[in-house]
């Protein structure tokens, strides 16, 4: 039986555990230019040295105008892959594999970070906003309404995702997420809700799905024997919009393009949208996903106890558990869930031993 502590092996890279970090925005660039800075050093490498299998690092911006914010971190250029070069390096020097989330956020774009601002919503122009973009000109809530894509403006975006990838390889990550969740641009070709194209982006599921496909088409072959993931939502939580079948038949082709793992997260995309949130509540999601696709599945939300996050994994419900706010509130959760579950590990850090807990 497979435990929350077995290895995971995904092409060439191997885990030590499944107990990964997912990717959490910090909303920490001091300067407006998507370099990441000591914050991330100290707050990844630290996760990595609590004892993470793998370490990912938050929604990365592909383009300028792909940041969420302008305090989100970018690898478009040569001082931000510099930049993540010596983190991507600290994450694998604690044991842990170094992965990025590369991202672009579409309409969501262009706002207030969520800290230090006493205003939401779209930045000004005359502030530093930008103009946003989307499948279609349709608004979140009461943001900016974006510009709908045209065709060459899709290739863009996939050039994008193209030279982020080569960036992170360059950066030293060993694996690369597509970030086609939470509202953002992806998932908005994705949705009905958010996607009224009437041209081969828009309408069936294979043409909304088209933008995911193309770029994961286009830079799975670039990783080489290291794994690819694509971060999906399995539903708007609105009727009539993307939902769990949907997500599980694009898995399978994700799947069939040489996706390694499926992130089965939910929501973002309707600023409507009310979740009904309890323990593991999307753990189901990632039930109905990996029972559509031979990749690996993980599962994400509201895993806080080592008990909860094992079972996942002894019941075959999920491959990987994906951690969030837990291990903001814990960096060493998974070296404490080790103890608690009666597994000995070889990772703690030596310099910590001495508050590792005896039998």
């Amino acid at each position: 039986m497979t435990g929350v502590f077995d290895t995971l092996t995904l092409r060439s890279v191997t885990t030590r555990n499944r107990l990964w970090v997912a990717p959490m925005c910090q909303y920490s660039v001091l300067a407006e230019d998507g370099v990441p800075t000591d914050w991330h050093l100290v707050h990844l490498g630290g996760l990595a040295r609590g004892g993470a299998g793998l370490v990912m690092a938050e929604a990365t911006a592909v383009v300028p105008e792909g940041r969420i914010t302008p305090r989100d971190t970018g690898i478009w250029n040569d001082e931000q892959t510099d930049a993540w070069r010596p983190i991507a390096a600290f994450i694998a020097s604690q044991g842990a594999v170094p992965a990025i989330q590369l991202a672009h956020a579409g309409r969501k774009a262009s706002t207030f970070a969520p800290w230090g601002f006493d205003r939401t919503g779209s930045v000004p122009f005359e502030e530093g906003g930008w103009e946003t973009v989307s499948a279609s000109p349709l608004a979140f809530g009461d943001f900016r309404a974006p510009r709908a894509l045209d065709v060459t403006g899709i290739d863009r975006v996939i050039e994008s995702f193209v030279q982020a990838t080569l960036r992170s390889l360059e950066a030293g990550f060993q694996a690369v997420e597509v970030h086609a969740a939470h509202g953002y641009l992806l998932h908005q070709f994705l949705s009905p809700l958010s996607n009224h194209r009437d041209d081969e982006y828009g309408g069936a599921l294979e043409n909304r799905a088209r933008l995911l496909l193309r770029i994961v088409r286009a830079v799975r072959p670039l990783l080489g024997d290291l794994p690819l993931l694509v971060r999906l939502s399995a539903t708007d939580w609105v009727e009539g919009g993307w939902d769990v079948e949907q997500t599980a038949t694009v898995a399978s082709w994700l799947d069939g393009e040489g996706v390694d793992l499926v992130d089965v997260s939910s929501g973002g995309l309707a600023a409507e949208a009310r979740v009904p949130t309890s323990p593991g509540y999307q753990v189901p999601f990632a039930e109905r996903v990996g029972a559509a696709t031979e990749a690996e599945v993980s599962a994400v939300g509201l895993i806080t106890t080592p008990e909860q996050a094992d079972e996942i994994v002894t019941a075959g419900r999920a491959d990987v558990v994906m951690l969030g706010r837990e291990v903001l509130r814990d960096p060493h959760f998974p070296l404490r869930a080790a103890s608690a579950l009666g597994v000995d590990v070889d990772y703690w850090p030596p310099q910590y031993a001495r508050a590792r807990p005896r039998s």
